[in-house]
């Protein structure tokens, strides 16, 4: 491993600076390096001490982040995790996330640049949830959970100072949106009555995992009163059919997040997730005619032409085309709440596992260190 006061003596590794936190944030607003949020000075002794828990060379690139595709090093996101707060044992499941939005699928320059709000939403699953005490009961898309806020805000950190996305230049969006501080949260497996997320994209149990989706903000879905499946899983449905949707124009994947009492009932009804993803799929759907005559003409009869070409105005537009699309995750506390997520549209969720160098599944980070 390559010594880190020789790395910081590589030109412009490192920037003089008073020894002062008012200081360090004043130079930080200066360059455009922040959120706007007051960060942790990134000293060489917090790096340091950030890179106690990096398994590979601090200065090889292990990703590239779109849209200035900046070449993502350990020592460069140990930087801004330390500048979000992060502690140390943190950093491998920062690295795993931001390695899972550059793949491919992802599509991280279009959800980086484009006009629409989305922002990469990080679902962690496994024992490091657990390990690393990330929410994911009430208030999980919320504050109050360290390893929540300082994980999320780390990335968009990256996104911001290693991809370039700066708003207004490199990240286009119309109205951006809260989730762009930070969006990471964990599944509720405890009160899941199905098989945790990574389990059903084909990872063990006790493999920790980490899902990006490209998503909005969560939409509420709030029903009371429904005793039944379908009651539920049609009021998610109704939610779900959004004219304005991206989603409705792609191969997409939305997410459904469910409370853990809708959850219950689902599931006490006898509906596997796959099943509730039929229903939903099958359900989620608006008239031809609830679109405007151009969208009607230059989108949904272009996209899906065979379908739409000569239909009339009360043909059901679906808003997901394909019930394996949906993403189905168990999330929050008590209350009889659940939530709708639709995505940017082109992208498609990835899904990374925390490995050690022997290549196994880690199952903590402190394994995943020394293994």
């Amino acid at each position: 491993m390559t010594d880190l006061a020789e790395l910081l003596r590589t030109p412009g590794a490192s920037i003089e600076a008073e020894d002062d936190i008012d200081a360090v944030n004043e130079l930080v607003r200066a360059r455009g390096w922040g959120d706007g949020l007051p960060v942790v000075p990134s000293t060489a002794d917090r790096v340091r001490g950030m890179l106690a828990y990096c398994d590979r060379p601090w200065h090889e690139p292990f990703a590239r982040i779109a849209p200035r595709y900046g070449e993502a090093t350990p020592l460069r996101l140990a930087a801004n995790a330390v500048m979000a707060g992060c502690e140390p044992n943190y950093f491998p499941l920062l690295m795993l996330a931001i390695e899972a939005m550059c793949e491919e699928p992802f599509n991280l320059y279009a959800i980086q640049a484009t006009t629409h709000l989305c922002a990469p939403l990080v679902i962690v699953n496994g024992p490091v949830a657990l390990e690393l005490e990330i929410n994911s009961g009430h208030n999980a898309f919320g504050p109050g959970h360290r390893a929540n806020a300082t994980i999320g805000r780390a990335i968009r950190l990256a996104l911001l100072n290693i991809g370039g996305a700066t708003p207004g230049s490199g990240d286009m969006s119309t109205f951006g949106a809260p989730s762009k501080y930070s969006y990471l949260v964990a599944e509720n497996e405890a009160a899941s009555p199905w098989e945790p997320l990574h389990v059903e994209r084909g990872f063990p149990a006790e493999a920790s995992t980490v899902t990006v989706v490209g998503a909005e903000c969560p939409h509420n879905v709030n029903d009371h009163e429904s005793l039944t499946a379908e009651g539920i899983l049609t009021t998610i449905a109704g939610t779900m059919g959004i004219a304005g949707s991206n989603d409705v124009y792609y191969a997409a994947q939305p997410v459904v997040v469910m409370g853990p009492e809708h959850a219950q009932t689902v599931a006490g009804g006898g509906f596997s997730k796959r099943d509730a993803k039929r229903f939903l799929q099958q359900h989620a759907s608006l008239p031809l005619g609830k679109f405007s005559k151009e969208n009607i003409e230059r989108r949904v009869r272009v996209t899906w032409k065979d379908r739409y070409a000569n239909a009339g105005m009360e043909a059901p537009v679906f808003l997901v085309q394909n019930s394996e699309d949906i993403i189905i995750a168990v999330i929050g506390g008590a209350g009889k709440h659940s939530a709708y997520i639709p995505t940017f549209g082109a992208t498609h969720a990835v899904t990374r596992a925390l490995r050690r160098r022997d290549g196994q599944y880690a199952r903590s980070v402190e394994e995943f260190r020394t293994g």
